[in-house]
């Protein structure tokens, strides 16, 4: 369909309906054939035992079918450990490609997540494991330098202080 032709959606549900109808008709034919199949072969391999005469015939019937019954287990048995062992197979044959293909490591992402979370999702929710660093540190106390205002004094009298410094200099 080109771009510009769009399907309405009630067309669209009608033609789905009518696809269901056909899929529906051709299960149902598909079960009455399968049924017709089997009644024809059980018809044409096992055929309904003749159950007319004595009983010693009977019993010669029975012991037939026991024995056919054995043989039929026997071999279901043998094509069942056969299947189990091709199945083991295909499981090791499975593994091995793994294997040579490698597993492919995904990208890493950034997670964001405390020391605590970190051992806790390592050791399990039983453990409760804190991991406060911040509280085995020493505690230091700043020292304040005070500078006494005694000390500063009047600053006229520094400069005069510093004046007579110069002097000192420039006499010598």
């Amino acid at each position: 369909m080109s771009e510009g032709k769009k399907m309405t959606s009630s067309r669209r549900h009608h033609l789905k309906s009518l696809m269901l109808q056909i899929a529906a008709n051709w299960i149902e034919q598909e079960k009455k054939d399968i049924a017709m199949a089997k009644e024809a072969y059980m018809a044409e391999n096992c055929p309904f035992p003749d159950l007319s005469g004595d009983q010693a015939a009977l019993m010669e019937l029975c012991k037939k079918i026991h024995t056919a019954i054995d043989k039929i287990d026997e071999s279901r048995y043998d094509i069942d450990a056969k299947v189990q062992k091709a199945d083991i197979e295909i499981e090791d044959l499975k593994l091995k490609v793994v294997e040579l293909a490698g597993v492919k490591k995904p990208a890493l992402k950034k997670v964001r997540m405390s020391a605590d979370a970190m051992l806790q999702a390592l050791l399990g929710g039983k453990h409760k494991v804190t991991m406060d660093l911040r509280a085995n540190l020493k505690q230091v106390k700043k020292e304040t330098k005070e500078e006494s205002t005694e000390a500063v004094g009047d600053w006229r009298k520094n400069i005069e202080d510093k004046a007579d410094r110069k002097k000192m200099f420039e006499t010598s």
